[in-house]
């Protein structure tokens, strides 16, 4: 299909213009891209032709530089790339840098300085503390209602969708065992979340308000932190997780600058408890985003968690992450946790949907409690985005392979 034929409605038309960091066959060479459609833009050649005062910041083997630029940049970048792939007359300059997506090879988009992930979902909160204290006065943490909890994760196994997941090791212990085994994990589990990518980063020793949420953040995209449950139950108590989350966390190819949804943008759940100020968003404009996920195994659509309903936003977030005065630094992810909405249908793990192995899945390929090897797992999500169309975040998938 001809670069500019972008089919009516496309969900990755000139409205949405999401970065990617790509290479050509047969080079190695990385060179940050813009999604159009069928193809894949190289921005920097393209900011070059047109003679763009901003092309060295779409020149390198990752959006980092652009991510650091700040958020006047980024506006200036999208509005002269959307200017451009929209003017007929810009066609003729741009067509020898536009690349069929089959052609080209993705990679991971920016080099990843931390990765932090929250337990934003509510509705997953409380699944799991009807799993495993079934007894308890109130499935929710104490704490839960009054601060985003999280936890600091591993940025050096952070991968690019399409990246095998080789099933991790570890030590175990069921209920029933007399002692711990090491092998294998047997409850391989997924997250469906959304990750958040900052850019600007903040001094050392100062909070960054929820407000500034937009200053700092440049965009975000679909996130599976995969998950050893069985590895996690043993390792967890005091600390928290470790080798159980540490081995894999994949990330799109794609990130959708925050621009890109401002018609996505909604009010949080109504809070139930008063929060202390540097959280309180009562007064604040929309920090929510309505995007419709969609989680399948081998092809087969076993959950659509929406991710409106999550009780903390990511300015909130991102308030609590620096209220310490701990520092962001350009290419720090934090993921929102997973998603999960009230309905069976909008779980996002199968710790959930199979009621921690319990109610076993039926696929067509047979039944599932938790993953096994074979089977691809593949996150992909809309946004609604300006006249009725659908602004598309780019999939995030993994196939389990033995370790």
């Amino acid at each position: 299909m001809p670069p500019f034929d972008i089919p009516e409605g496309d969900p990755f038309g000139p409205h949405n213009l999401p970065y990617g960091v790509f290479s050509l066959p047969g080079s190695a060479a990385r060179t940050v891209g813009v999604r159009l459609g069928f193809h894949v833009l190289d921005a920097g050649a393209a900011a070059r032709a047109l003679g763009s005062p901003h092309a060295a910041l779409l020149a390198g083997p990752t959006l980092n530089p652009l991510l650091a630029a700040g958020r006047t940049t980024w506006s200036e970048v999208r509005r002269t790339l959307t200017e451009a792939v929209t003017d007929p007359a810009h066609r003729t300059t741009l067509e020898p840098h536009l690349h069929p997506l089959p052609s080209v090879t993705l990679h991971l988009p920016f080099e990843v300085a931390d990765y932090v992930d929250f337990y934003a979902s509510e509705n997953h909160a409380r699944n799991v503390g009807q799993i495993f204290r079934p007894d308890a006065a109130d499935s929710l943490t104490p704490n839960w209602k009054h601060l985003p909890i999280g936890y600091h994760g591993r940025s050096g196994t952070v991968i690019v969708s399409g990246t095998d997941i080789v099933r991790p090791w570890g030590q175990r212990k069921g209920p029933a065992d007399p002692a711990p085994v090491f092998g294998p994990s047997v409850r391989l589990d997924i997250e469906a979340e959304v990750g958040f990518v900052v850019g600007v980063p903040s001094t050392r020793g100062e909070r960054v308000e929820a407000g500034a949420f937009r200053d700092h953040v440049f965009g975000l995209c679909l996130l599976n932190d995969w998950s050893a449950r069985d590895v996690q139950a043993w390792e967890y108590v005091p600390l928290g997780p470790f080798l159980g989350k540490s081995f894999a966390t994949s990330v799109s190819a794609w990130i959708t600058p925050l621009e890109a949804l401002e018609e996505a943008r909604v009010a949080p759940p109504e809070r139930t408890h008063p929060l202390l100020p540097y959280l309180d968003d009562s007064t604040a404009e929309p920090a929510g985003y309505d995007l419709r996920i969609s989680v399948a195994i081998n092809g087969h659509v076993v959950s659509e968690p929406p991710f409106a309903s999550m009780y903390w936003t990511a300015a909130q977030q991102l308030a609590h992450l620096t209220v310490n005065g701990a520092s962001l630094r350009t290419g720090d992810l934090y993921g929102s946790g997973t998603v999960s909405g009230p309905a069976p249908d909008q779980r996002g793990s199968l710790l959930e949907l199979t009621w921690n192995g319990r109610d076993a899945l039926e696929l067509p390929d047979g039944k599932r409690t938790f993953l096994e090897d074979g089977d691809e797992v593949t996150l992909s999500a809309w946004a609604p985005g300006p006249g009725g169309l659908r602004v598309g975040l780019g999939e995030v998938s993994g196939r389990i392979v033995a370790g």
